[in-house]
């Protein structure tokens, strides 16, 4: 058991516990400890040994990057009063805060889940067989070692299920399949469909899901919405929509099912399968247990949940971290809330990006803008994904300046 430590006079240091080093656990220890450095004890388990950007996964896939490029290893991040375990979690008790691992237990004065979302391939029979999922980091890298022999036949990205994170990654997928397949000189007559459960491209913004339609009619890709992939059948390479449409493939590209991962689901904190998190705290119903990031699900008055997102994670950690450093420090945390303000960048293809934002706890609807596509916002995306993946240091602040600069130019 990591039992509570003693600081250096004769108080007791504070116990937090953070599960998952994904955007949300990352952001959260690096908070906590540039607010407290070793006056807590941070504990953060993962089971991985890197972290890797969202958005790199899609230059992975289509050949931009290689996999090794775009993985931040943990060993680089060392941060004051966060020790950082390497372990897989078996199980979570909320009630005592106590958190059992293949390695051992721990418990903490805070907990906080920030697990993400694990992929349910067996969900829609045939995926694994004959399909590609890529969200996943391998799944991201068998999509780039098979789409160099892919030139011929029909092509699906297809969704299996709601909700999903990172909203915009199926559009990013069929356009930049798209650009490959276009500058190879082999995209001719070959379709391409993206089949979605959404009632548009991106509901949180009537103007982007515009723009996409647009975009999508332009190159000629098949958009079919309010259906979900049911299942594959490998023998006759066919994609079995819920409605029972069947669609022919020679490629397919999966987005599965995505669900909360098993300890979160066992231990009684799951509310409609999530983990639940109180709106604008994180808190759940459990005292000192917070949950940020995928692993949670936050309705919004629109009807839908509020997008898994990185942005969105990196937000809530802040309220979490603010809260519990004031709960340590014994000041009043009431007041420090989670706001709706956010960003979603959306990769086009051919060199150019745009950027959807605005405050999405807007009722009745988010209140969302949308920049025009173009190669600035492209060069925005990357120096977004550099500063992530920049070890903590000088060129890491360098880089965030350039954003904050670009960002109010444009």
């Amino acid at each position: 058991v990591l039992h509570r430590t003693q600081g250096e006079g004769s108080a007791m240091k504070s116990r937090v516990l953070v599960l998952g080093a994904g955007f949300g656990g990352m952001e959260l220890s690096t908070l906590l400890s540039e607010a407290l450095g070793d006056e807590a004890d941070v504990t953060v388990i993962e089971k991985g040994d890197a972290f890797v950007f969202g958005y790199s996964k899609i230059d992975v896939m289509f050949g931009r990057a290689t996999l090794e490029a775009v993985r931040l290893p943990y060993r680089n991040f060392v941060k004051p009063g966060v020790r950082l375990v390497r372990e897989t979690i078996l199980a979570i008790d909320p009630v005592a805060r106590r958190v059992t691992t293949i390695g051992g237990t721990y418990e903490g004065d805070f907990l906080v889940v920030a697990l993400g979302a694990d992929y349910d391939l067996a969900a829609t029979p045939g995926l694994a067989e004959d399909g590609y999922e890529f969200y996943s980091v391998a799944g991201a890298n068998r999509v780039r070692e098979v789409l160099p022999a892919f030139s011929r036949g029909p092509a699906i990205v297809g969704i299996s299920g709601f909700p999903y994170k990172c909203p915009p990654a199926p559009s990013e997928c069929a356009l930049m399949l798209h650009h490959t397949l276009a500058a190879r000189g082999v995209r001719g007559a070959r379709e391409i469909t993206l089949v979605s459960p959404l009632s548009s491209p991106m509901p949180a913004s009537a103007e982007l899901s515009a723009a996409l339609v647009a975009a999508f009619a332009e190159r000629g890709i098949k958009l079919l919405l309010g259906r979900s992939v049911k299942a594959l059948e490998p023998g006759r390479k066919t994609a079995v929509l819920d409605d029972g449409t069947e669609l022919p493939y020679a490629l397919y590209l999966g987005v599965p099912k995505h669900q909360a991962p098993q300890p979160v689901l066992a231990s009684g904190m799951a509310e409609n399968g999530w983990g639940p998190s109180t709106l604008r705290t994180m808190e759940t119903r459990f005292p000192g247990v917070y949950a940020v990031g995928d692993v949670t699900l936050i309705p919004l008055t629109m009807g839908k949940p509020l997008p898994r997102a990185g942005v969105f994670a990196h937000a809530q950690a802040l309220v979490v971290a603010q809260r519990i450093t004031a709960e340590i420090r014994g000041a009043a945390a009431t007041t420090i809330t989670l706001c709706g303000d956010g960003f979603c960048m959306l990769e086009a293809g051919e060199g150019l990006a745009g950027v959807a934002f605005g405050d999405f706890f807007h009722e009745p609807s988010p209140d969302v803008q949308v920049t025009s596509i173009g190669k600035a916002w492209h060069l925005g995306k990357v120096l977004f994904e550099k500063w992530w993946l920049t070890p903590w240091g000088a060129r890491r602040s360098v880089l965030k300046s350039a954003l904050a600069i670009g960002s109010r130019l444009y």
